[in-house]
């Protein structure tokens, strides 16, 4: 099966939530919008930005309806949806969902409770859900800091390779480059990897990355595709500086919690997603003030995304 390569930005979208917890679906096509309107090449929801994990079935069926009815008529914009990691049924079911309502892809991480104990074990958990959408590129998600798997990409490709043809690549979140180069040079490029370290973004350039997931590119993708820019026409000091840029705005979410200051960057930007759900934990409204006071610090506004003026909350 030829799956082409994704390049570019692909955003891992916020999932839009009200005051009171439940979906804000209704957010979601100016979402959208202001994404293609920032050049982002598509969205990968659900994930650890999408808080997938903290969804019901329904609801992550919801989310990925609301992305195809309001993407449907722009194929070049790829939206993939992360399964989940732990019910094997309910990604499979998932999976055939995604492919009934036309989404581009799906994307799976490691089971983190009863957690496979070897790469063959992964490498089935991947072929059974797989298999069940054959005609869809699928793509594993690496991200070891949450699940607790760790086991080598390069190993698994080599156990997925030929018997799952629809395996796409991976999404790697993570900072083995040993590891991701190996992958990258994997039967001389076969398999699409997506680099997911947006605060690493130019060291994987180096190494042949050509597309990304990210949920910094929200709110900046201006920001990192200057950094692209620069890379690619070999001007590495600037680069280095649009990648410095890019960690001094991420160190903020570690100072103001963790992932949830991803969606108060959305709201200083203008696009209220609300607030994440419990167990994480979300910023008071002493905090958002000094927060929107260190972003200002930031010159956020000269490299963040643009707002379409319809894109509100």
């Amino acid at each position: 099966m030829q799956i082409p390569k994704l390049e570019g930005l692909i955003a891992a979208p916020f999932t839009p939530m009200k005051a009171d917890g439940s979906l804000n679906l209704s957010l979601i096509p100016n979402y959208y919008e202001m994404l293609v309107d920032n050049g982002v090449a598509g969205a990968f929801i659900c994930g650890s930005t999408g808080e997938g994990v903290s969804m019901t079935t329904a609801e992550k069926k919801a989310v990925a309806e609301a992305w195809a009815s309001c993407t449907k008529s722009n194929p070049d914009f790829k939206v993939m949806t992360l399964l989940g990691g732990t019910s094997l049924a309910d990604c499979k079911d998932l999976a055939k969902h995604a492919r009934d309502i036309g989404l581009y892809a799906v994307s799976f991480t490691a089971p983190f409770y009863f957690k496979p104990a070897s790469v063959k074990q992964l490498a089935d958990c991947c072929k059974v859900i797989a298999d069940v959408v054959p005609e869809m590129p699928f793509y594993y998600y690496h991200i070891p800091v949450l699940t607790g798997v760790d086991y080598a990409m390069y190993d698994l490709l080599q156990a997925v390779d030929e018997t799952v043809p629809n395996f796409a690549g991976v999404k790697y979140t993570h900072e083995d480059f040993m590891d991701f180069l190996s992958c990258l040079h994997f039967k001389e490029g076969k398999y699409d990897m997506l680099w997911g370290r947006d605060e690493n973004m130019l060291s994987a350039l180096v190494l042949g990355s050509k597309g990304a997931v990210g949920s910094t590119f929200n709110y900046a993708a201006p920001l990192y595709y200057d950094l692209i820019d620069a890379f690619n026409n070999g001007d590495l000091k600037k680069a280095q500086a649009m990648q410095q840029l890019s960690i001094d705005m991420i160190r903020l979410l570690g100072k103001y919690g963790g992932i949830a200051t991803g969606k108060a960057y959305m709201k200083v930007l203008g696009l209220d997603c609300g607030e994440f759900r419990l167990p994480v934990k979300n910023m008071n409204e002493e905090q958002f003030g000094l927060f929107r006071k260190d972003v200002e610090g930031l010159n956020f506004s000269s490299f963040s995304s643009r707002l379409l003026s319809k894109a509100v909350a």
